[in-house]
């Protein structure tokens, strides 16, 4: 069974907690409780492949940004979640990524792009600029809920399918040549 080390970044309050136990537990923690660092692990089935996802879900706290790069290097993928009721998580994107970029020492990271609190009537994010965003990364975007679980699932297996792409694109290609003297 191949195990997938995901790391879950973004500003606090964006609802990282919320989107891991949803996959993981199925329910929706209604009261924030800002997290400094918890891991989970669940077995899903992806494409017809059982996985091992192992999830890293960080503190979003600027107080906690100096554990960012040892927890960034030991990712195999990234979830940059923002909230889309919150303009500046949005801006704050790219500093996460740059980040990850810096720490991976790799331009290509996999990475999927999550615009969480989708089921919120107030968006500060118009879905042109983060579709944008995502396509200027190269990166898969989704909307989310972790309240109402809208594409909770699909967001995490984007980016078991992006680590997926990530590694065969690694793999250099061996020709095998026989020769007969």
């Amino acid at each position: 069974m191949t195990e997938y080390k995901f790391v879950v970044v973004g500003d606090g309050g964006v609802g990282k907690s919320a989107l891991t136990i949803q996959l993981i537990q199925g329910q929706f923690i209604e009261e924030y409780d800002p997290t400094i660092e918890d891991s989970y692990r669940k077995q899903v089935l992806i494409d017809g492949e059982t996985c091992l996802l192992d999830i890293l879900d960080t503190a979003g706290q600027e107080e906690y940004s100096a554990m960012r790069d040892q927890y960034m290097r030991t990712g195999e993928g990234f979830l940059l979640v923002f909230a889309l009721n919150e303009y500046k998580s949005f801006e704050n994107i790219h500093a996460y990524r740059e980040q990850i970029r810096r720490v991976k020492d790799n331009d290509e990271v996999p990475m999927v792009l999550v615009g969480n609190k989708c089921d919120l009537q107030q968006r500060a994010v118009d879905q042109r600029s983060v579709q944008e965003l995502a396509r200027s990364f190269g990166i898969p975007f989704i909307d989310t809920s972790a309240k109402t679980r809208k594409h909770v699932d699909e967001a995490f297996h984007a980016l078991v399918r992006e680590i997926r792409k990530f590694k065969h694109k690694e793999k250099p290609k061996r020709r095998r040549r026989c020769a007969i003297i």
